[in-house]
């Protein structure tokens, strides 16, 4: 059951409302920008509950007078309201699970092949352009900062920024070893192929997070940026590439022009990978840190991709499943994600 604790909510707004009537409120751009982003969120879930709570007692009315006289246009109304109610409350039942620290963040996803060469690659390829779908179809905006063309097809690696309101509580539950079955168009003998490609889901960090990296720790290389198709960006070493010694963990980026965007922001992926790894490990300081583990982990995929000989996809934690491949893999991907929320907080409920 999800808990809609509508007396803390309204207590939470008002003490954030009261922070925007202090006097030096806009001296600090940055917090007061997240004070009235956050005022707004919560303002949207109070306006939505309202709502659902007029709707409630409407329907209600109109079962009374049912009740008293049947009427059969009256009857139609009232299914069709309880219909619309019931969406209603599943959209705000969803805002209420994306509660995580960073569910609000960008996030920034990294697509990797399994073994299996160009199948591999061009099954990373399906997976970004399905990404890409679903962010556009959902209002979020896709920007790629780092590419890596596969030998004869698909892609060897791609990382890319996903923006705007929501995007990783939505995206964080995609996280994990994605399992493609087809019959393989790179295969002349027309035989059926299984390929893997795993996805690294992380929020972007914003400024106001504090992470002391030593910059003694820090490998800072620049190189010629090139795009899909094997295109260049631009013709100057524009692209960064900084490794973190100790942990080894290496972010890139070559979607600007300019070398020192370019390093600002993978200065941020590297704030993001560094901060999820300091909470899963659940250390004080950086340097206490291990090296990242980066094996595809075969055999725990999260979600299985089935072309042949029938289609299906299927979510293996949480058991939903569409027949429908065409539409998942063009972005309908809202199904897979609101059965992940609900299913980590009953999780959570239950321990």
């Amino acid at each position: 059951m999800i808990h809609f604790d509508i007396e803390n909510i309204k207590v939470e707004l008002n003490e954030l409302q009261e922070k925007t009537h202090v006097s030096d409120f806009w001296e600090n751009p940055e917090k007061s920008t997240a004070i009235l982003s956050k005022i707004k969120v919560i303002q949207n879930k109070l306006d939505k509950y309202n709502k659902i709570e007029k709707e409630l007692s409407n329907i209600e009315d109109l079962n009374e007078l049912l009740i008293t006289e049947y009427d059969e246009d009256l009857a139609k109304e009232l299914v069709c309201n309880t219909v619309n109610l019931e969406n209603e409350i599943n959209g705000l039942e969803i805002q209420t699970l994306l509660s995580g620290k960073y569910d609000r963040n960008n996030a920034i996803l990294t697509l990797h092949p399994g073994a299996g060469g160009t199948e591999s690659q061009d099954w990373v390829e399906m997976l970004y352009r399905m990404y890409s779908k679903w962010a556009t179809a959902n209002g979020y905006t896709v920007k790629e900062l780092e590419y890596l063309e596969g030998d004869e097809a698909g892609i060897k690696s791609v990382t890319f920024l996903i923006s705007g309101e929501n995007a990783y509580g939505y995206l964080k539950g995609e996280m994990g070893v994605h399992r493609l079955i087809r019959i393989s168009p790179f295969d002349s003998g027309g035989r059926r192929h299984t390929s893997f490609a795993s996805l690294e889901v992380l929020p972007e960090i914003s400024e106001d997070i504090q992470l002391d990296i030593n910059a003694q720790d820090l490998r800072i290389d620049t190189y010629r940026a090139s795009g899909a198709g094997g295109q260049h960006i631009n013709k100057t070493d524009s692209a960064v590439r900084i490794t973190h010694i100790p942990t080894n963990i290496v972010v890139s980026c070559q979607s600007e022009r300019s070398q020192i965007q370019n390093k600002e922001t993978a200065m941020r992926m590297l704030k993001s990978k560094l901060l999820e790894l300091k909470e899963k490990e659940q250390k004080d300081k950086i340097e206490d840190l291990k090296g990242v583990q980066k094996d595809i982990a075969w055999g725990s995929q999260i979600r299985s991709y089935i072309f042949c000989p029938y289609t299906l996809v299927k979510d293996h934690r949480t058991n939903f499943e569409v027949g429908n491949v065409e539409a998942v893999m063009n972005g309908d991907l809202n199904g897979f994600m609101e059965s992940y929320l609900k299913y980590i907080t009953k999780n959570k409920e239950q321990k």
